[in-house]
């Protein structure tokens, strides 16, 4: 796994053997984050990575000076690692919270500009996602939720859905709050 843009580009990252994660491929990781710099400026931006794993996606978040990135996961081993690197690479943009994702947000009250989710492809609740933040208000005006997910899943009707890109096996799936 690497960091593919900002200040920390083409650090490699070794992640700790026996996490419980599926970490975006740096294929998918590159059309990403390149849709997202085509429409936002990140310096700027509140980050909510769900689901945060490894972190592979704050990170990539931090490296390019986003303000803010919350990196919620439950899992205390994934929790330790992401702070671990927090402190090795000095992200002070960077937050990790442990607490279940949809415990985290049926409680959050802030609002974010970018909300990304990578639930585990086998996770069912997945579909609620976008319901929660549109019910929550947790978008910023012009954020977009962006869910990855396994490519055969379709959330075309799910509330605030404008778009979905496919890279394998994978896919990502594009909300903005409704007005």
């Amino acid at each position: 796994m690497r960091i593919i843009g900002g200040t920390h580009k083409g650090i490699i990252l070794h992640v700790v053997k026996g996490l419980p994660v599926r970490p975006t491929t740096d294929r998918a990781k590159e059309s990403l984050f390149n849709i997202i710099e085509n429409n936002f400026e990140i310096e700027n931006l509140t980050i909510l990575d769900l689901f945060s794993g490894t972190g592979n996606i704050s990170y990539e978040f931090c490296s390019r000076n986003a303000e803010s990135v919350d990196a919620v996961d439950i899992n205390e081993r994934c929790i330790l690692f992401i702070n671990e690197t927090k402190q090795k690479f000095q992200f002070n943009n960077l937050y990790p919270v442990k607490k279940d994702v949809f415990k985290f947000l049926k409680s959050c009250d802030k609002k974010y500009d970018i909300i990304f989710a990578d639930a585990p492809y086998a996770e069912k609740q997945t579909k609620e996602i976008p319901t929660l933040v549109t019910e929550k208000k947790l978008l910023n005006k012009n954020g977009w939720l962006i869910i990855e997910h396994e490519s055969n899943l379709d959330l075309s009707a799910e509330s605030g859905y404008f778009d979905v890109r496919k890279y394998g096996q994978s896919a990502f799936s594009f909300f903005k709050m409704s007005e």
